[in-house]
């Protein structure tokens, strides 16, 4: 368990500390001013769009364990997990070539992502935030499904996510609760960096997010082992929020910007 540890660092380089996750925009325009102003915008993120991205993520695991013929399983300590065994080194990785009959049909995964984020400011900073974070995964957790992702053009966040976590030993209730961590962290940091809020309340107040988004990681896993089970993504969560998207397009267009979303 100890390599999931690494996908949630903040120090990971994937290029999080470029996106704000909405905040900036909300800054600009006043939105969002405080603490308390933080943990309500975190919430309904969390119960919103992040129910989208931690489905994404977890049935990009379940499908990144079917698709690695690597897997197998250890019962050694009366516990069963799933242990991915990658390619011998990082080149074999990137040269291995993908059997796409073999393997989930990763575009059909990531068009139903696209379809859930109506905003375009919004799905080209998934992509962007994808290809970071793959660059990364494919060195540190080669493997099938890693490589047959980096055969796509780009490929939005969570579904990278959710293979690195598969490949890193998690199930998919993890890789949901990752995603929601990833949400929860890059807007808290760029809270702090916007407005200088006592980083030691914004600690406090991410902590009781993460409490509040426990039941609804295990909710959004639920929801996406039926989507892989039955090999239909459009059974994954489509909410959303208006505001979400309005704002992040309003962002793209303004002169002058910390960060990249």
């Amino acid at each position: 368990m100890l390599p999931l540890f690494l996908l949630a660092d903040s120090r990971l380089p994937s290029g999080g500390h470029g996106h704000s996750g909405g905040v900036e925009a909300l800054v600009d325009r006043g939105l969002l001013q405080s603490v308390d102003e933080l943990a309500l915008f975190l919430d309904g993120r969390i119960r919103t769009g992040g129910r989208v991205l931690a489905a994404a993520s977890a049935a990009a695991c379940a499908l990144a364990g079917t698709a690695c013929g690597g897997c197998q399983q250890d019962d050694t300590d009366g516990t069963q997990r799933q242990q991915c065994h990658p390619a011998d080194t990082p080149a074999e990785a990137a040269i291995a070539p993908t059997d796409a009959a073999a393997g989930p049909d990763w575009a059909r995964w990531d068009a139903a992502v696209s379809v859930r984020t109506p905003s375009a400011a919004l799905r080209a900073a998934s992509r962007a935030q994808g290809a970071a974070l793959l660059r990364t995964v494919s060195l540190a957790f080669p493997t099938p499904a890693v490589a047959a992702l980096r055969a796509l053009p780009r490929v939005h966040h969570p579904l990278v996510l959710g293979a690195a976590a598969a490949a890193a030993g998690a199930d998919p209730a993890q890789a949901a609760a990752l995603a929601l961590h990833h949400l929860v962290g890059g807007a808290s940091t760029a809270a702090v960096r916007l407005l200088g809020l006592d980083p030691l309340w914004v600690a406090a107040v991410s902590a009781a997010v993460a409490r509040a988004a426990e039941p609804v990681a295990a909710e959004a896993a639920t929801r996406a082992g039926a989507a892989v089970a039955a090999a239909d993504p459009g059974l994954l969560p489509a909410e959303g929020s208006p505001l979400t998207d309005v704002l992040a397009e309003l962002h793209r267009a303004s002169e002058a910007t910390l960060f990249a979303s």
